[in-house]
């Protein structure tokens, strides 16, 4: 049947387990360590009073065939035993060998071939990029031996294990419904304590049964081995009356008083037995049942030796056909599937946006972005350099923050898609700027009103299309191209305006927010400001680098000496750069 009698229990928590489906009901019970539930009984026989977690110190949990881990937290497993009623989780086994990810133990129930039937699943759908290939070395030395070969050295092999763990049967989910008909002949989900309770009750019901019916027989032997002493002690009268009477049988009941057991038992018994009966063999035989009986008649009489032959009994088992545990339990957290960006290859790319909001994708660092193709009307507005395997956020007129992983942006072959596709600005804002990096890579968010803060990158990135407000930009001002720091302590932010002005500070000056106006990078002065003098652009100089100014085709490339004569303290007016460059286009660093 599909729902278990009680009977049954132990049997099922200490071999194979045992799952089904009855009408409207359902059992699922794993399998378990012969040894542990021996363990777990005696104890329960000695302290009646035991609770579950008193039993979950002799079966911490079940026990399968394999030697994969069971990786579900002991309170859990715990708890499972307590409601009778859970799931826990088992994960395969696997060491490294000369770059190698070698697997070795598998979860119960899961074939080497359906594995790699995953794992060819996913590297087919191009979703393992991680992994080169995979290899069956199973043989009859090694039942489990699957070779999983990395892309390059450079692969986090656990990184990788917890992505096929999340999403391959690798690790495995077993449900646990102690569902089972207990002696009262009703369906009922028992705890560990329980169930064990129950199999002892059926365990000492049957053991006494057995008791008496050797007690039975034995008593039964006595009784024909005492009408066989009366035939050998008178055995010329009884030859005599099964030779001489038509009916020898009642003639023997009557002769020597016995009873038809065994009057029956002698007329079996063939003559030339009868006389090789032997009084000492009878005896001997009488004498040894006896003490049998005795043994039996004293442990049914009592409750603590009924008791202690069960725990003797138990003990033999378990030692006789118990091994050790092969499932070893280890804590380990849920694993994780990589997302797509994760699993993407790390490849550099340039990433392109055109003036109307175009963007794609170019392979490599060395790409002349302007010379690319265009739509009719659209030109190059800004390029970044980043890697596939990272996001892009894009920040509009408005000071909003949108973001997508670099992998998923078009080829630069064609003309890209337009970012009003993926996303959804407010109506009128324009798409002004981009960055890419780690989330951790801090930069320097501004608007051209001359207002700006440090933040990181991780700040700039969302998954709603309609974005997420970062910077707050004024009436009339644009959000300029952030530049990126590289040593918060050291660098040094170049803030120039159309009308010539540079000013040179700490970028440490600068608060770190996480969204916001900022403080004030530049003084202009409101008259300035009235006429249209804004910033145009902002840079961050390192150890190293030096700062180019751009004035329409004119440039001017600034050194660390030469910067001297701009640097003050934030918020000031700056120094004004040399003739021909008071009509400030853009600055960068190089």
């Amino acid at each position: 049947g599909s729902i278990v009698e009680g009977t049954q229990v132990a049997s099922l928590l200490r071999a194979n387990g045992v799952t089904g489906i009855a009408v409207g009901m359902a059992t699922d019970i794993p399998p378990h360590n012969l040894r542990e539930v021996a363990s777990a009984c005696i104890r329960l026989l000695d302290d009646p009073e035991a609770t579950v977690r008193d039993l979950c110190e002799h079966i911490p949990a079940p026990d399968f065939p394999t030697e994969a881990e069971i990786v579900t937290p002991r309170v859990e497993l715990q708890k499972l035993y307590e409601t009778g009623n859970g799931s826990l989780r088992a994960r395969a086994v696997y060491v490294r060998e000369n770059g190698n990810i070698v697997l070795t133990a598998l979860p119960h129930q899961v074939s080497p071939a359906k594995i790699i039937e995953q794992i060819a699943t996913q590297m087919r759908a191009k979703k393992l990029p991680l992994l080169e290939d995979v290899r069956d070395e199973s043989d009859h030395e090694n039942p489990v031996r699957l070779v999983l070969i990395p892309r390059s050295n450079r692969v986090d092999a656990e990184e990788l294990m917890n992505h096929l763990f999340a999403t391959t049967d690798l690790e495995k989910s077993y449900r646990v419904n102690f569902n089972v008909i207990g002696l009262d002949g009703r369906p009922q989900v028992k705890n560990l304590r329980a169930l064990l309770e129950e199999w002892l009750q059926f365990r000492t019901d049957t053991v006494r049964r057995r008791l008496q019916h050797r007690l039975d027989r034995v008593q039964r032997r006595l009784h024909i081995l005492a009408g066989l002493l009366v035939a050998y002690l008178n055995l010329d009268e009884v030859i005599r009356i099964i030779r001489s009477e038509d009916k020898p049988k009642p003639v023997l009941m009557a002769r020597f008083d016995l009873s038809e057991d065994q009057a029956e038992a002698i007329l079996e018994t063939k003559l030339r037995h009868l006389a090789r009966l032997e009084e000492m063999k009878i005896r001997g035989e009488q004498e040894e049942l006896e003490r049998e009986a005795q043994r039996i008649e004293g442990i049914l009489g009592s409750r603590a030796r009924l008791k202690k032959l069960i725990k003797d009994e138990l003990a033999a088992d378990a030692e006789d056909h118990g091994d050790p545990r092969r499932s070893p339990l280890v804590e380990r957290e849920a694993a994780q599937a990589l997302s797509a960006t994760d699993l993407a290859p790390s490849e550099p790319v340039t990433v392109v946006l055109s003036e109307k909001g175009w963007v794609r994708a170019a392979k490599g660092h060395d790409v002349d972005a302007a010379n690319l193709s265009y739509r009719e009307g659209d030109r190059l507005l800004l390029a970044v350099a980043g890697r596939s395997n990272q996001q892009v956020a894009f920040l509009d007129s408005s000071g909003r923050s949108y973001s997508v992983a670099a992998h998923t942006l078009p080829s630069a072959r064609g003309n890209g898609e337009p970012l009003t596709g993926r996303f959804t600005p407010p109506a009128g804002a324009r798409f002004q700027a981009l960055a890419t990096g780690i989330e951790s890579q801090r930069l320097v968010l501004a608007s051209s009103a001359g207002y700006g803060f440090v933040t990181q990158f991780e700040n700039l990135l969302g998954r709603n299309k309609s974005g997420k407000q970062l910077i707050s930009v004024p009436d009339g001002a644009d959000v300029l191209q952030p530049a990126l720091v590289t040593d918060a302590d050291g660098d040094l932010l170049c803030v120039a305006t159309n009308a010539g002005h540079l000013l040179v500070f700490r970028v440490a000056d600068l608060p770190e927010l996480d969204k916001g106006k900022g403080n004030k990078l530049i003084d202009i002065p409101k008259k300035a400001a009235t006429a249209g003098e804004k910033v145009v652009g902002i840079a961050v100089i390192g150890a190293g680098r030096e700062l180019i100014v751009h004035a329409g085709s004119r440039y001017l490339r600034l050194k660390a000496g030469d910067l001297a004569a701009y640097t003050g303290e934030r918020a000031q007016r700056g120094g004004t750069l040399p003739r021909g460059f008071t009509r400030v286009d853009r600055i960068e660093s190089e």
